[in-house]
């Protein structure tokens, strides 16, 4: 049950919406043990109304749904830096089952359904040519890679960028670092058909780590140095550490893959002086939904982002489930709901 938006809401009817890891890590009681939990947050749709003061979205509008509606008011938005938001904005209202029993919407989302109550400012106004099965991506996993190469990491023109684990996250890194103009881009993994479309995305050599030391291999592809940027999308000590070891002096490390809460991390901290550069996390992919969305999703309708090629398969509600089961399994990219 969804009740009329108050002060700062919108409902929103769902029209796609991704199966994302963040969804299964809800499932497993990984994130927190709100249950019930209402899953799906990667999603556009159309706003189907607003409450009192809501200026910035109106009934009809076509919106991507995202997870950080900054608040402007903390200290990060205050010194300038939204995209740090530390007080992000949720609907205050609760969603419910029909006996009255309130529902944790993921994310604050909450987009495996019809309809969702969120956060006008979680809803960002954008071009509705787009497809929203493509364009929802850009709501938590695509934006996460894309932004990790393009704000966290500030890949620029003529760069080396390596990417470790070429799911739907490290796919989007390796977009996105082509965006930026990297002249070459090395994706990693173990899985030979991950490797093949991290090539269809913009990767100019691949590793597969289960047949060679990606460290030695990446260095090799570089004259000797390491990668100017590499991005972890997989977030285990194991590629942390060869994230580490594998980029030149000087260079960044971003990570992008979310760890586990028993996960610790050892390296010789003469390593860390000695080596220079930046050690980043990449949360959303530093991204600004409000600046970043709507030009994410012009290059998309240009034909210079490929966000369709991320869609492995359209399915309805009840298939959920099963793209669970694909997702571990690392037979798919993005399975998406379409309403």
């Amino acid at each position: 049950m969804i009740p009329d938006p108050g002060p700062g809401e919108a409902v929103v009817a769902v029209q796609a919406c991704g199966v994302c890891h963040t969804d299964l890590h809800y499932r497993e009681g990984g994130i927190g043990a709100d249950f019930p939990y209402l899953l799906g947050h990667e999603a556009a749709g159309v706003v189907e109304a607003v409450g009192p003061d809501v200026t910035d979205v109106a009934p009809g509008d076509f919106v991507v749904l995202n997870w950080r509606a900054v608040c402007g008011e903390c200290r990060s938005c205050r010194r300038g830096r939204p995209w740090y938001c530390f007080n992000t904005h949720n609907a205050s209202q609760p969603m419910t089952l029909e006996d009255g029993t309130p529902l944790s919407p993921a994310l604050g989302i909450g987009a495996f359904a019809e309809k969702t109550l969120v956060a006008a400012g979680q809803c960002t106004k954008v071009d509705p040519a787009a497809s929203p099965v493509a364009v929802g991506l850009l709501g938590c996993g695509v934006m996460a890679g894309l932004g990790a190469a393009l704000n966290t990491g500030n890949v620029s023109r003529g760069d080396s960028v390596a990417v470790i684990g070429c799911g739907g996250v490290g796919d989007a890194a390796v977009a996105g670092a082509r965006l930026a103009g990297a002249a070459r881009i090395i994706a990693i993994d173990v899985d030979p058909r991950k490797l093949e479309w991290a090539r269809g995305f913009g990767a100019t050599d691949v590793v597969d780590a289960s047949q060679v030391d990606p460290v030695e291999a990446v260095q090799e592809l570089t004259g000797g140095f390491g990668a100017d940027v590499v991005i972890d999308a997989v977030g285990r000590p194991e590629t942390y550490r060869q994230a580490f070891y594998m980029r030149d002096l000087a260079g960044t490390v971003v990570l992008v893959g979310v760890p586990t809460p028993e996960m610790k991390l050892e390296l010789p901290l003469l390593d860390v002086f000695g080596r220079g550069g930046s050690l980043k996390s990449s949360w959303y992919g530093d991204c600004l939904p409000s600046r970043d969305i709507p030009m994410l999703v012009d290059l998309y309708l240009q034909g210079r982002l490929d966000l369709d090629a991320f869609v492995s398969e359209r399915i309805g509600l009840g298939d959920v489930e099963k793209a669970f089961t694909r997702m571990e399994h690392g037979e798919v990219l993005r399975s998406v709901v379409t309403l």
